[in-house]
């Protein structure tokens, strides 16, 4: 008998990082059963980091979901101050058997008021940020707190993925995937996290960062008061 379809959503927004969705989107839509939809609140076209993502679905038409994926991105400053798009990840999440995210996600997850209390993982330059909505930041590359599943910056997407699909699936069906798709990585540089990168990269990098985090830290500060108040 074939498997029993398993309704996966990817909810984008503009400016998500592609990656963050094109990872896992590459692994999870070989579970058995998948129907992967990417949408965003207006469907058709998405530009997205010099890409152009066209055929989206509109969020609201979804009705079926059993996994939301919610990736990060520039844009996510924007995003959590979109009401309209955080009902819908509410209304998604909702009916959903997992709620997961990749990267800056997880702010988006918690301005919907969906990670009170839960362990989250998140880009490590963001990842504080999750504690304004009464989330537990936790540095793993990959998070589990009952039935959300969170991946930390970009690349962990694939190692949550690879994550879920074991839940999904089982081991061995996960690393026949992994396998399958030759996921071995082997970085030329140790510098992938803030605590291995050396002490001259890590500051460029925070620099690089810095301009943006007045605007992301203000967006997620009222995005927190909003949800204290509803």
């Amino acid at each position: 008998m074939p498997a029993p379809t398993l309704n996966i959503i990817f909810a984008l927004y503009p400016d998500v990082t592609h990656l963050d969705f094109t990872g896992p989107h590459q692994f999870l839509m070989r579970l058995p059963g998948a129907r992967v939809t990417v949408a965003w609140m207006e469907g058709g076209e998405l530009a997205a980091d010099g890409l152009t993502f066209a055929g989206l679905a509109r969020l609201a038409d979804i009705t079926d979901c059993d996994i939301l994926c919610v990736p990060g991105g520039f844009g996510t400053t924007a995003a959590m101050q979109d009401q309209a798009f955080l009902d819908q990840i509410r209304r998604l999440a909702g009916i959903s058997r997992y709620v997961t995210s990749v990267c800056t996600g997880s702010l988006i997850l918690a301005a919907a008021g969906l990670l009170e209390g839960r362990r989250a993982a998140c880009h490590w330059a963001w990842r504080d940020q999750l504690a304004l909505f009464g989330a537990i930041p936790d540095p793993a590359r990959v998070v589990r707190d009952g039935n959300v599943f969170t991946g930390g910056g970009v690349t962990a997407g694939i190692d949550f993925a690879l994550t879920l699909a074991a839940e999904v699936a089982g081991d061995d069906f996960a690393q026949s995937l992994q396998l399958g798709l030759e996921y071995a990585p082997a970085p030329p540089f140790n510098a992938g996290r803030p605590e291995t990168a050396p002490p001259d990269i890590l500051e460029r990098v925070q620099g690089m960062y810095g301009a943006a985090m007045p605007q992301r830290l203000a967006a997620a500060q009222a995005a927190a008061a909003r949800l204290a108040q509803s």
